[in-house]
């Protein structure tokens, strides 16, 4: 599967340990699941046209969500997704 530049990285991940980060020139971004550090690389470099010196990544695991409601508490899960840090 052949993933274009755009479909690769996602958003950026707007936090306050990202943008902290930001200072000392290490950006993050939310990438598609099926990326592997070259993809990403590749798709960083031809959307932004820097040099990416190296990627890290981590899985986001899914974690668990409830709220109470007036038929009882719901309980639901977000979804697990990837992000790169460069």
């Amino acid at each position: 599967m052949t993933l274009q530049a755009a479909q690769v990285v996602l958003r950026p991940v707007i936090s306050e340990k990202s943008m902290d980060q930001t200072n000392r020139h290490k950006y993050t971004f939310a990438v598609a699941q099926a990326a592997n550090k070259m993809q990403i690389k590749d798709a960083v470099e031809t959307l932004f046209k820097v040099t990416v010196l190296d990627v890290n990544v981590l899985n986001a695991k899914r974690k668990e969500k409830s709220r109470n409601r007036r038929r009882g508490r719901q309980v639901g899960y977000t979804s697990p997704w990837k992000k790169a840090t460069f």
